[in-house]
């Protein structure tokens, strides 16, 4: 591995800890900027596509890799496949910078057209073979005034904005001039500035209604074994007292049992919860199909709305190329005995009357801002997931950054009801107003806040960052060829 490679790859291992629960700004910036100029240093395309992609392996490995937990819930089995998993999932997610990083060489765009490259690719990670825009380089801004600017252009725009800075940095860094070095800051102060003006406006006063969310902490490695499951039942049941509350929460697949087989427990649910209704994750069966469904528990355990899981989770829940997968033994992870579930068919909101209406997210669909968008808005998110798949260390965490980004993204509250944690309730700032700490069995009781008016990157979603890159990539690359004409002319 040459030296550009090497420094790469380690600038990404240091990038990665901008990321929760780390989340070290500084490090994640000066990670971007790093790339930045071993981009510029490169001799070739060939040379640029190198760094790029060590860079993104580097950012990736220490940020997906809760990716291993999966295959500890039964090591016996499945430990051996985790070098496999890890690298081919970080190698994959690097190949989108590695073209960024290729392309912008190829065609002389300059370090703009790097970032317009870079932030492209990163919409594209956002959608390609279903999208995993896990670990977005926004979200290093969570917990600072920056991450407000999401409300106005997104996730998408702000990781293009970090881009940019990171190329401000590099061009200090090269041209070494003071006039150079002053760029940063002053784009610096204009982030904070803007974010801290959003941050600064009133949020509206909050609903008078209250939430019971209830975390069972069901072990990944117990929760089907069938010793244990009345146990954990009985210990969500016991939480689910509403205490004053309008509605009672539990977690993703919080019921063991499939629905045409889980009245009983239904109606001891509805008997703990009562007066008031309850939302449970459990699995249902429909002919030949099974889902990942959120159900609205009333009175006497009846079920009276339900949503299936629409984005599911490639290999976790249901196989690709199932012919395939199926002759070489492999099945899916998630899923009760690897058959896999289907995918739900249409976007649903749980109308909870005085409460307002809620978008239910199960799981994985949190991670995907266009998946929050839906075309009623809704009064407020609600995501039901089991995090015990992700460990306890940056899984979690990670997956509780992305759910509140998404409340910044949509000026909406989120509601997040984890089996293991961590469970809270954010305003639509991304703010947590009250949450139960990862890998405790609990449950709280908070106020609903209020929403915000629709955002602006809630109106026009992706479709304004993306016309700008384009815009930025294109006017990078006849800048160029501008020069040449002058020369010949």
């Amino acid at each position: 591995m040459c030296k550009p490679q090497m420094r790469a790859f380690i600038a990404g291992i240091i990038c990665a800890f901008g990321q929760a629960p780390w989340q070290s700004t500084v490090l994640a910036v000066l990670g971007y900027a790093v790339a930045a100029v071993l981009w510029a240093q490169s001799s070739s395309p060939r040379n640029a596509a190198h760094v790029g992609w060590f860079f993104g392996l580097g950012t990736f490995l220490i940020s997906v890799s809760w990716l291993a937990e999966p295959f500890l819930v039964e090591p016996e089995r499945h430990a051996w496949m985790i070098p496999f998993a890890l690298a081919g999932m970080a190698g994959g997610l690097a190949l989108f910078w590695a073209l960024a990083f290729y392309l912008s060489k190829r065609v002389r765009t300059g370090l703009w057209g790097l970032v317009a490259f870079w932030g492209l690719a990163e919409l594209a990670r956002g959608y390609v073979l279903t999208g995993f825009p896990w670990a977005l380089p926004a979200y290093i801004w969570l917990d600072t005034p920056v991450a407000q600017i999401a409300s106005y252009i997104g996730p998408y725009g702000l990781t293009a904005m970090t881009f940019g800075l990171a190329a401000l940095c590099a061009r200090a860094y090269l041209k070494k001039s003071y006039v150079a070095a002053a760029w940063p800051i002053v784009y610096v102060c204009a982030m904070v500035g803007s974010g801290a003006f959003i941050f600064a406006q009133p949020l509206p006063a909050d609903t008078d209604h209250t939430l019971r969310i209830v975390q069972p902490n069901a072990a990944q490695h117990l929760k089907w074994d069938p010793a244990y499951i009345p146990i954990f039942f009985e210990r969500a049941l016991d939480l689910s007292a509403p205490e004053g509350a309008d509605l009672v929460i539990w977690p993703e697949t919080s019921v063991a049992a499939p629905l045409y087989a889980a009245q009983p427990y239904l109606e001891q649910i509805a008997t703990r919860s009562a007066p008031v209704q309850t939302v449970v994750g459990l699995q249902r069966v429909e002919g030949y199909r099974g889902y990942n469904s959120a159900a609205v528990i009333g009175t006497g355990g009846a079920v009276t709305q339900i949503y299936d899981k629409r984005h599911l989770v490639p290999f976790g829940e249901y196989m690709p190329l199932p012919n395939i997968m199926n002759a070489l033994g492999l099945r899916s992870f998630t899923a009760q005995e690897g058959y896999g579930f289907s995918a739900g068919t249409e976007a649903a909101l749980f109308d909870f009357g005085p409460l307002g209406k809620a978008l239910p997210l199960i799981c994985y669909e949190a991670i995907f801002p266009r998946d929050t968008r839906s075309e009623t808005r809704p009064d407020w998110l609600l995501q039901i997931t089991n995090d015990a798949w992700f460990g306890k260390l940056s899984g979690p965490q990670q997956s509780l950054a992305q759910a509140r980004f998404r409340a910044i993204e949509l000026g909406l509250p989120m509601v997040r009801a984890a089996n293991t944690g961590v469970s809270a309730i954010t305003d639509a700032r991304g703010t947590v107003r009250a949450f139960i700490p990862l890998g405790q069995a609990g449950a709280l009781n908070a106020i609903l806040p209020s929403a915000l008016p629709p955002t602006l990157y809630a109106r026009l979603g992706e479709r304004g960052v993306f016309g700008f890159l384009i815009f930025v990539a294109v006017c990078a690359w006849l800048l160029p060829l501008r020069r040449i004409f002058r020369k010949t002319v």
